[in-house]
């Protein structure tokens, strides 16, 4: 050979070893307006605090978002409670079933009616609720003012970059959220030199909303407390809440009250800035630089983007690569600034309020699992932490309702006190999420640390599990029972051995005696009873059933709407004894070709794809990843849109992320490469820094 074409071929070698360009890779998926979309805000944050944006760079229309993704500004701290006039308790809510498991089981439930029950139970579903810090926008605007939009967020920097005329008049506003502290900074060019205002809401307690109340001024309060020629700090006060607003600024005047709730800043010269900090506590006047607070988040977002896994689909020929590339791209960023906080996520983040801005537990792997494969499990350890200091609420459930262990909660918010419900209580699939999530920390590095911090709450989450597990002595197995499944069309009072439970059960258990041993301790010989007699998967010709108690599985509509939690079996988990190949492949082929597919959820599409990848079907893994749903579609800013209620569902997204891992990772055991694309020569898929799932 020639030594030009062995220059050409190590060229040609080079070009195939060499790394991703990841800033190539996130930069092209920028989201970019021309227009303004009430569906298209984009946020700034740091897992902690978000700050979602309009069209101008800030939140200048609210009221036309509302309907869209509002423009929240929400922390994990920012809460708030209506007065309690009517002294409810929470044993007004607890209501006594009996599942013939040989005690009183008592749970928090939603009564009907004109009665104190009901009211006690709206009472603590509603409050506490996570508040809307503050509007922070552009004074004087109507939307018809704002033309030759021009606005793009730059994911690999962290900043929003929004140019546009105002009357006429040239504005461009950079916005980036301080990674370190709850802080939206700012920094405006304007001949027009326009004014600033902070609108204070207050809360709505409504279900699902922008949590921003602009009729209740008399309610609540806000005053400017101390001030110097940089920084004033401003105090809220609702009811029996009380936050702190900082306001710094280079080259603007003093801000002002204008009106009982609402603060403004005017700038006196072209260009300016400024930073608002939110804080539970008394911040100090030392003033806060809107360029240094730029400077930490390039530099922040810059470190996240280099390290951890990445995927280039830049070399694929299939039409959709570039779809599914820009999902990857934008929800790397959106789980990173809404579900990465010292609480669990809700599931709309800290954009706006679903479920009274409370955080479902059954949904925290769906929105941080992904971290541990994606090489960020620093995010993932940022959560569970939270779950030691909840562990004092989960102990009295499972006391409560005569079982050993921690039982956790579905529906709650930092105080871990669960929110009332007739669906919610009864569901058990978020109890070992806890373990997963734990092993899934300890697989990132074997750290030993891991395994001492959560090696408890490891066993006492096992504990609850095999004490719920109930002894079938007619057929010596064990079976679950008085629970709703996470196919919540089932109920509790007759649902029997779910599929997605039962094998959660033995995946949980097994990795908890896994735990026992790396701590040297023995294992439970009562646990491994149970692991080895756990009901099988209950099965009619030739397919999985939603249930043991639903026979009529594929006959029902009600069997084959919502999610599809069979497939949850072999995909979100390993195998395990209690399937059979055939089985699952032959229940597989039918939901992706029959399932009521309008009647899903965002998270649905990863389910069906990660089953998918597990029985060896790469195209049709693709297919579902990407199926054409309302409930699968990605606006703009990457959000996954679910319906006019929940313009943004953060679980879609996380699951996707779980998704992507395993068709390029794989599964421990799994020998094939990429086994999640398709081997036609389309799907030329480049990845790094991800991990195996187990």
């Amino acid at each position: 050979m020639s030594r030009k074409l062995l220059l050409l071929a190590a060229l040609a070698l080079a070009a195939c070893t060499q790394g991703i360009d990841r800033e190539a890779l996130v930069t092209r998926n920028n989201p970019h307006l021309d227009a303004v979309d009430p569906l298209a805000s984009f946020s700034v944050g740091n897992g902690e605090f978000a700050y979602t944006a309009d069209v101008t760079g800030l939140q200048t229309f609210p009221e036309h978002y509302s309907l869209g993704v509002p423009l929240g500004t929400q922390s994990q701290w920012g809460w708030h409670a209506f007065p309690n006039t009517e002294e409810y308790t929470f044993d007004e809510v607890l209501r006594s079933y009996d599942f013939g498991r040989g005690h009183e089981e008592l749970y928090a439930c939603q009564f009907s009616g004109p009665t104190r029950e009901h009211g006690a139970s709206e009472y603590f579903r509603i409050n506490p609720h996570r508040l809307h810090l503050g509007i922070v926008g552009f004074a004087g605007l109507a939307l018809e003012d704002v033309t030759d939009i021009d606005q793009t967020l730059d994911m690999w920097n962290g900043v929003l970059h929004s140019s546009f005329s105002a009357k006429g008049a040239p504005v461009t506003v950079e916005t980036s959220c301080d990674p370190d502290r709850d802080m939206v900074a700012a920094k405006v060019s304007t001949p027009a030199r326009l004014p600033v205002i902070l609108r204070f809401p207050y809360p709505t307690g409504q279900h699902a909303d922008d949590a921003c109340n602009w009729f209740a001024d008399e309610k609540h309060d806000t005053e400017i407390i101390s001030a110097d020629e940089h920084c004033a700090v401003i105090r809220r006060t609702l009811d029996e809440t009380v936050y702190y607003v900082k306001l710094s600024w280079e080259n603007a005047s003093a801000p002002e009250k204008v009106a009982r709730n609402v603060v403004q800043i005017t700038p006196d010269a072209d260009e300016w800035s400024f930073t608002v900090l939110f804080s539970p506590l008394m911040p100090n006047l030392d003033a806060l630089d809107a360029a240094a607070s730029q400077e930490a988040s390039i530099a922040y977002w810059n470190g996240f983007w280099q390290k951890g896994g990445a995927v280039d689909f830049s070399r694929c020929t299939d039409p959709r690569a570039a779809e599914l590339e820009r999902r990857v791209v934008l929800s790397q960023y959106l789980l990173a600034i809404q579900c990465a906080g010292s609480t669990p996520p809700q599931e709309t983040g800290l954009t706006y309020n679903s479920w009274y801005g409370k955080y479902h537990l059954e949904m925290t792997w769906w929105h941080e699992a992904h971290f541990a494969l994606w090489g960020h499990e620093d995010l993932l350890a940022r959560t569970l932490p939270w779950y030691e200091q909840a562990q004092w609420v989960a102990r009295d459930i499972a006391e409560r309702q005569g079982f050993e262990g921690i039982r956790w909660m579905k529906m709650t918010d930092p105080s871990a006190i669960e929110a009332p419900s007739n669906v919610g209580s009864f569901l058990i699939w978020q109890q070992p999420h806890l373990i997963y999530m734990a092993e899934l920390l300890y697989r990132a590095n074997h750290s030993k640390e891991v395994l001492e911090q959560y090696y408890d709450l490891v066993q006492q989450s096992a504990a609850f599990m095999a004490d719920f597990a109930t002894y079938d002595a007619e057929n010596d197995r064990y079976i679950l029972k008085g629970c709703i499944p996470a196919q919540e069309t089932l109920s509790a009072s007759t649902t029997v051995n779910p599929p997605f439970e039962l094998s959660y059960w033995h995946f949980g258990l097994s990795v908890a005696q896994k735990w026992r041993e790396r701590m040297g301790e023995k294992r439970v010989a009562a646990w491994d009873d149970i692991i080895k007699k756990m009901s099988k998967l209950a099965s009619k010709d030739g397919l999985y059933l939603a249930a043991e108690s639903a026979p009529d599985t594929y006959q029902n509509v009600r069997y084959t709407s919502d999610h599809m939690a069979v497939l949850a079996a072999e995909g979100v988990l390993p195998k395990t004894k209690q399937m059979e190949d055939e089985l699952m492949k032959n229940t597989f082929d039918w939901v992706y070709d029959n399932w009521n597919w309008d009647q899903t959820w965002g998270w649905d599409f990863p389910t069906t794809c990660m089953n998918a990848v597990r029985v060896g079907e790469p195209e049709k893994a693709i297919n579902a990843i990407l199926m054409d749903q309302r409930t699968n579609t990605y606006l703009p800013n990457g959000h996954n849109y679910q319906n006019a209620r929940l313009r943004c569902y953060l679980p879609g997204n996380g699951g996707l992320m779980a998704a992507v891992a395993l068709m390029c990772a794989g599964y421990d055991g799994c020998k094939v490469k990429n086994p999640g694309f398709p081997k036609n020569g389309q799907w030329k898929v480049r990845w790094e820094g991800i991990k195996p799932m187990p």
